[in-house]
């Protein structure tokens, strides 16, 4: 009898256990959410791949379901999760469909920051392996105890820039924009949209300085071009704890706050986590 009502409040608890979800939108650059089974009392959760990076699963309303990242990128068409409960191998299509993303042009003063020298170059290039790097962290928590994924705002202000916007810096052609880009003055609070640790902190040619925050399961907020940063790797933060003041560092027409959202290794449109 105790075994059974154990059972039954372990079912009733897996089956009532909701979290907000981002909002699901299988495109280069958005979410999908890929449903693997039920949950059922004494069996392990699920977990699952795409390619080679581990992906977020979580239980929702009695489902197990994996938050599959979609870089910029991924080519659209048919792709496959690899799926393993137990001793259970499996494999999951799900389809990638295209999105067209607008193009945006900006003039720097500072000429530099687009033609860059030998030395910024190989200084840029070592970086970007480092976030690189920093992207593909994953720190498991326990089954059923999913990171935060109901976003808050980082700071309050106009949307200056959006995601996946084809960039132009003084005319030539860059990398998309993999994040949100939040009209605010130097100084401004800027702060955690979720609890997490803080993972890193640095100062980098293009993004200035910049804070990244680990939710858990390959779930990672990054802040950029700040001026003050307040924490320091390590730190346990809780949502709406103040990280930086806000600034202009790295590759910036002016202050602002570059915030992106990492999830399996890839960068995706912050909105799907703040729009409900």
């Amino acid at each position: 009898m105790t075994k059974l009502l154990a059972a039954l409040l372990l079912s009733l608890f897996f089956s009532t256990s909701t979290y907000a979800l981002p909002r699901e939108s299988r495109v280069p650059g958005g979410v999908a959410l890929i449903a693997l089974g039920e949950v059922a009392p004494n069996t392990p959760a699920p977990r699952a791949w795409l390619g080679e990076q581990r992906l977020m699963v979580v239980s929702d309303r009695g489902q197990w379901i994996a938050l599959v990242g979609l870089a910029l990128d991924l080519p659209t068409g048919r792709h496959e999760l690899r799926v393993e409960q137990g001793a259970q191998q499996r494999s999951l299509p799900f389809t990638v469909t295209p999105k067209d993303y607008p193009a945006q042009h900006i003039k720097l003063k500072d000429k530099g920051k687009v033609q860059l020298s030998p030395e910024n170059e190989a200084r840029a290039v070592k970086e970007i392996a480092e976030i690189q790097r920093l992207k593909r962290h994953f720190r498991e928590t326990p089954a059923g105890d999913a990171a935060d994924t109901d976003f808050n705002s980082p700071a309050q202000g106009p949307l200056a820039s959006r995601f996946g916007l084809r960039r132009y810096f003084n005319g030539e052609a860059r990398a998309p924009h993999v994040g949100l880009d939040v009209a605010v003055p130097r100084g401004t609070l800027i702060k955690a949209v979720a609890p997490g640790k803080v993972l890193a902190v640095d100062d980098y040619f293009f993004n200035g300085k910049t804070v990244f925050v680990d939710h858990g399961n390959g779930l990672i907020t990054m802040y950029c071009h700040l001026d003050r940063i307040e924490v320091q790797a390590g730190d346990t933060v809780r949502s709406g704890q103040v990280l930086a003041l806000s600034g202009a560092t790295g590759r910036a027409s002016g202050p602002h706050l570059h915030w992106s959202v990492v999830l399996n290794g890839v960068m995706i449109d912050p909105e799907l986590f703040v729009a409900r």
